[in-house]
């Protein structure tokens, strides 16, 4: 109790119920000296147990303010200091220099200068953090992993919503779903909040994502729209604002948290020294750190893996769009700078070529942009020390960079780099067979009739197949659906009404939860061994109509049942599943759709297979505006597959009698949302079976509200759960 009443201040600060508020988390005690992030966070949490909401609020947002301005001092102090004269530390001797011009003529000079940059560092720090400075407010591993996971934003959204906040309790939803975009619990929360009146659209606002990813995608945008011309003041702003953003990551490097990792990693490899291989230790620790920045950077949140060659396809998309419209100087100086990336690239040297022939004279002075020439050189001379490190120091470096010259990796490290390379390709594509060379071949194979085209369909990317399953396969798949719901109260496997009807229940089951409920002997191994059988047969098939030149890979496999509720009928007009589209969130009254969270951006094409037919309604239709309405009858064994787009806006008619029961499939492009359940899946099946009192694996527990699992995220960051989404 009294560590709350400690903070009675910052509850003061909040405006009484009712009282309008400004957008977003603004800052509670501007000018002030921040607080500790982990005390306030962890006093945060505790008041959100206690349910003392407004407490909690208030002190959630103190710890996210205090996180961020720690960022922001250490950035400009950082840039303060290195701006001060005489700050520029001494040149040392390179590692190929003898002994005996090392230690006389530098050794002073560097340590003198680095005590005067500790110096300048340390009074920044108290002016702008209060006394103690950085080292007083040092965040943690676990704590920095719940702020980028978002984790306050969790909580906030809660407390908001007990404190009838609806407009700050949206917007803090939609910030953590951004970044954690299968959490179940979340999703179920945003779709309650778009459902409340008191909830504007505008509500719906991202409070943490850099702005550079707003111009960036804008900039794309407006290309693929063909306006170059408006489109250049949004990708100048986006390269940068993400020049900017590495440089706040990179300050982040020379933290105390760096240091206390390289401490630990020392620690845990029994390793010792002195003050120079202290020194060094850190310093290697600093770099990598600061090479994995321009990742980070270029690694929207959500997503697991950057966008590829994040700041050269910037350059790349700047001096095409400068060519555009005339201005060809622009255009040599963001094609010279990709060409410090990749000398060698024939397409730049091309369009520089090109530029220069239409400017007629050399003009002189016109080079590489200045920002990119000092990234490139800063960041090849960091490189250069970190391969030293490996190969004379043992050092680790796992260069997150493409562009690498080969000159810069010392001969007797390069083929070891090259295996691994070739052991763990993280940046490249699991090996795919070789897609078959037309979709009427795959038809011929799998005994499938091409019932319906995209023609037939009134649409584009739209197909309707028959005969993918046997009569007997639907009944293996029926018997699986029944047998999972049948045995729900031991499995967690319940059936409950439907999100978009009331009118509904739906029971829904995983290929990793069906593998699950086989080993401990609740379902037939049969079943669950069909199912992920069936879904790569779907896969492929679609791959080969759709996509026969590029890799699809399974995103999300559900099987699922809808039943009419008996009683509940009479006089209804709602549909089964509303019109939408599977990668944007559709705007049914103007039509428009936007390509962003909640919808699940990364879906490339969509799958509904029916098991049976021995129900009332429940058919799919398509539909878009000022056009013609064309149904799906189910049947067993059909498949209809479809392009997730805004292209193919779809529905579900109301299910009125008995239960619909299908397969849905969603496929992408991006192999980095593979489903991982999917393979989680085949290899439990492929387990041989344990002896009897052998212990089962242990399953997830079902999502709760956050507030029930208070300890569990404060422990460890959990796998978040499967998003469910049915047609």
């Amino acid at each position: 109790m009294f560590r709350l009443l400690q903070w009675l201040p910052l509850l003061l600060l909040l405006p009484p119920p009712g009282s309008p508020e400004p957008p977003g988390l603004a800052p509670l005690s501007a000018g002030a000296p921040p607080q500790a992030p982990d005390l306030l966070y962890a006093d945060g949490l505790r008041a959100y147990a206690a349910g003392a909401w407004a407490p909690a609020v208030a002190l959630l947002r103190e710890a996210l303010r205090s996180r961020a301005a720690l960022g922001r001092a250490r950035l400009d102090c950082g840039a303060r200091c290195a701006a001060e004269p005489g700050a520029a530390l001494p040149a040392s001797p390179g590692p190929d220099s003898g002994p005996g011009a090392a230690r006389g003529a530098w050794e002073p000079l560097l340590l003198r200068a680095a005590l005067r940059r500790a110096e300048c560092l340390t009074q920044c720090g108290a002016r702008r953090l209060g006394p103690g400075g950085a080292a007083r407010l040092r965040v943690g591993s676990a704590l920095q992993d719940a702020f980028r996971r978002r984790e306050p934003y969790n909580y906030l959204q809660r407390a908001y919503y007990q404190l009838k906040k609806l407009d700050l309790a949206a917007a803090a939803a939609h910030t953590f779903f951004v970044a954690n975009p299968t959490h179940l619990q979340m999703r179920e929360d945003m779709a309650k909040y778009r459902r409340m009146s008191g909830v504007r659209p505008q509500s719906f606002r991202d409070l943490e994502t850099p702005p550079y990813w707003a111009a960036y995608d804008t900039g794309l945008e407006l290309l693929g729209h063909q306006e170059a011309a408006l489109a250049l003041p949004w990708l100048e702003e986006a390269l940068q604002e993400s020049l900017a953003q590495v440089e706040s990551c990179r300050a982040g490097c020379e933290g105390p948290e760096e240091q206390q990792k390289a401490e630990e990693e020392a620690e845990g490899t029994g390793s010792s020294g002195g003050l120079y291989e202290a020194i060094a230790g850190h310093w290697i620790g600093v770099l990598r750190c600061r090479q994995r920045c321009v990742g980070d950077t270029a690694t929207r949140p959500g997503r697991s893996f950057p966008v590829p060659d994040f700041l050269p396809s910037q350059l790349r998309r700047l001096h095409e769009a400068h060519a555009q419209v005339g201005n060809l100087s622009q255009a040599v100086e963001n094609v010279l700078s990709v060409l410090l990336f990749y000398p060698e690239d024939e397409a730049a040297r091309k369009a520089l070529d090109q530029y220069q022939a239409q400017l007629g004279e050399p003009r002189p002075g016109l080079g590489p942009r200045e920002d990119i020439q000092r990234f490139v050189l800063r960041s090849l001379g960091e490189k250069r020390q970190l391969y030293y490190a490996m190969e004379h120091l043992g050092a680790s470096f796992k260069d997150p960079d493409p562009w690498t010259p080969a000159a810069f990796i010392p001969e007797a490290l390069r083929e070891k780099l090259r295996e691994d390379r070739e052991k763990t390709p993280w940046d490249r594509e699991p090996p795919q067979p070789k897609p078959l060379t037309h979709w009427k071949d795959v038809l011929l194979l799998e005994g499938v009739t091409l019932t319906q085209d995209a023609r037939q369909l009134n649409g584009s990317e739209r197909a309707v197949l028959d005969g993918l399953l046997t009569p007997a396969e639907c009944g293996v798949l029926l018997q699986l659906a029944k047998d999972a719901a049948e045995s729900g109260a031991r499995s967690g496997y319940q059936g409950r009404r439907s999100p978009h009807t009331p009118h509904e229940r739906f029971e829904g089951l995983t290929v990793l939860k069906a593998a699950q409920l086989a080993r401990a002997g609740v379902v037939g191994s049969q079943g669950a061994q069909l199912l992920l059988e069936v879904s790569e047969r779907v896969r492929s098939l679609t791959q080969a109509y759709f996509s026969p030149d590029r890799p699809l890979h399974l995103s999300f496999t559900h099987l699922v049942c809808r039943s009419a509720i008996e009683g509940e009928q009479a006089q209804r007009m709602d549909l089964s599943h509303p019109v939408h589209a599977d990668n944007c969130v559709l705007d049914p009254d103007t039509g428009e759709c936007w390509r962003e969270p909640p919808a699940y951006t990364y879906r490339d094409y969509s799958g509904l297979l029916y098991l049976n037919d021995d129900f009332q309604g429940g058919h799919l239709f398509f539909t878009e505006p000022n056009a013609l309405t064309v149904t799906v009858r189910p049947r067993c064994g059909r498949l209809v597959a479809f392009s997730s787009g805004v292209e193919n806006p779809h529905g579900v008619w109301a299910v009125t009698r008995g239960r619909r029961c299908s397969l849905a499939l969603w496929h992408t492009w991006a192999p980095e949302h593979g489903e991982q359940e999917w393979t989680e899946a085949k290899e439990l099946l492929q387990e041989p079976e344990k002896e009897e009192g052998e212990g089962m694996p242990s399953r997830d527990p079902a999502p709760e509200p956050p507030s029930h699992r208070l300890q569990r995220v404060q422990d460890k960051a959990g796998k978040p759960p499967r998003v469910r989404e049915e047609l």
